[in-house]
Order: C-alpha cells, then sequence, then structure tokens
C-alpha cells in the first residue's frame, strides 16, 4: 500500500539449517512507531537483519515505499532510506564521537529536506556535542546509545530501526532514549522499535506486532491491543 514504509510478506529466514522466521509479515504504516515484541529467540532481530539485508531471506519479500529491496547488498537498502540502531550499540569505539556521526552522513534521496547534520545531532544529544572529540569507547553506555541514534540519523533516513534500545541502560538513561524516539515520531519518522520490555513498547507505539518462534502471534494497533486486556504472560512470559 502506498502509505506503507515497510512490508515484510510472509519471510522464511535461517541461519544454517536453523528455521527462524516462518513466514512472518509486517506492515509498518508511514509516519507510525510498530513495536516488536518477543521473548529471547523469537526472531526479532532476525527480521531486522532480513530488512537491512544482512540475512537473505529463503522466501518471501521486503518492501520500502511499495518497492521491492528483498535480496539487495545492505548498503543498496541502506541508500533508499533504511537505518539500523544496532542491539549492543557498536559504534566505532577507535572514532571520535563527532567521527562516528561524520562518517555516517548523507544526503536524502529524492529532494527531501536535509533535517539531520552535526549540527541538529547535537541540538537532539547535547552531551555528544559536549564529547564530540571524545573517543567513542571512552563514552558510557548511555552516551554511546546516544551516539549509535545520532549516527543512524545522519544518513536522513526514512525508515529507522532500532534494535532493543533500553538494553543495560539505567533507568534514567533509559527514559531519556525513550523520550529521544518520541520526539523522532512526533517528527514524522517511520520507526519499528525491537524491545524485550513491553511496557516501554506500549507507551510509544501505534502498533504491535508480537513473535513467537519466528511466528507473528500477535498484531494490531496498540490501543486496540491494551483495550482486549491482552496477556502478556502467554506470549512473552512476563507477570
Amino acid at each position: 500500500m502506498a502509505n506503507d514504509a515497510l512490508v515484510l510478506s510472509e519471510i522464511d529466514a535461517f541461519y544454517g539449517d536453523s528455521h527462524v522466521l516462518h513466514r512472518m509479515s509486517l506492515r509498518l504504516g508511514e509516519g507510525r512507531l510498530l513495536g516488536l515484541l518477543g521473548r529471547n529467540g523469537a526472531g526479532k532481530s532476525t527480521s531486522m537483519n532480513v530488512t537491512v539485508g544482512l540475512l537473505p531471506p529463503r522466501h518471501g519479500e521486503v518492501a520500502l515505499y511499495g518497492r521491492a529491496v528483498t535480496g539487495r547488498a545492505p548498503e543498496i537498502i541502506a541508500a533508499q532510506g533504511v537505518a539500523l540502531v544496532p542491539q549492543g550499540r557498536r559504534v566505532f569505539r577507535s572514532l571520535t564521537v563527532r567521527e562516528n556521526l561524520a562518517v555516517a552522513a548523507r544526503k536524502p534521496r529524492g529532494g527531501l529536506p536535509l533535517l539531520w547534520t552535526l549540527d541538529t545531532v547535537s541540538a537532539l544529544f547535547p552531551r555528544l556535542q559536549e564529547r564530540q572529540q571524545q573517543i567513542a569507547a571512552s563514552l558510557s553506555g548511555g552516551e554511546q546509545q546516544m551516539l549509535a541514534i545520532g549516527r543512524a540519523l545522519m544518513s536522513n533516513p526514512r525508515v529507522l530501526l532500532m534494535d532493543e534500545p533500553s538494553e543495560g541502560l539505567a533507568p534514567q538513561i533509559v527514559a531519556e532514549v525513550m523520550a529521544t524516539i518520541r520526539r523522532l515520531k512526533a517528527q514524522g519518522l517511520s520507526i519499528v522499535l525491537v524491545e524485550q520490555n513491553a511496557k516501554l513498547v506500549f507507551d510509544v507505539a501505534d502498533d504491535i506486532v508480537i513473535l513467537n518462534s519466528g511466528r507473528v502471534v500477535v498484531e494490531g494497533p496498540a490501543d486496540e491491543l491494551r483495550s482486549r486486556g491482552i496477556d502478556l504472560r502467554q506470549h512473552l512470559g512476563i507477570y
């Protein structure tokens, strides 16, 4: 559909002989935030790897704004406007904050406005501005997460994938990261948020998909699922 920023259709994905995703489908509406939930090993990160081209699916299609990108190289998919904030942050530890950001800089395609520059990322994360000449390895975990988000934004993406951005962070820093996600959503960025913390996701998401053993077991608008009183214990082991 024209208003879909990202569509994964009937995806089968394998690591070697291990069948991880089983005809998995999801839709990210333009300007919406999709929360992707599931237990460890449910297939959340695998879905992100398929989306960005790190793991070609054996069946199914990945489409970005109606254009198929299935099996394309990661750099080509990135150039089409997809950016990933990876699990574990994975900043370039030997580079400075400024160098981490500059290396990812990319102008948007199709004549879209240049929203994200060193200045605008620094305005979003003032602490990065203070530490721009600091080596990334010396940053705290929270600062590295901010840098990972800022680096992804420097590519001026149309779709932002965030894989476990709250992992390993203190509650105060988690609150700051979630506030940043809300600001990005308010600016109209299309976002997939992969998380194990269901409360965080339901607080910010427009739509929810829950995976279990590589299959979609629940999907729908977050408000509707909340009003139905979905049993998260059954699907996520939350008590």
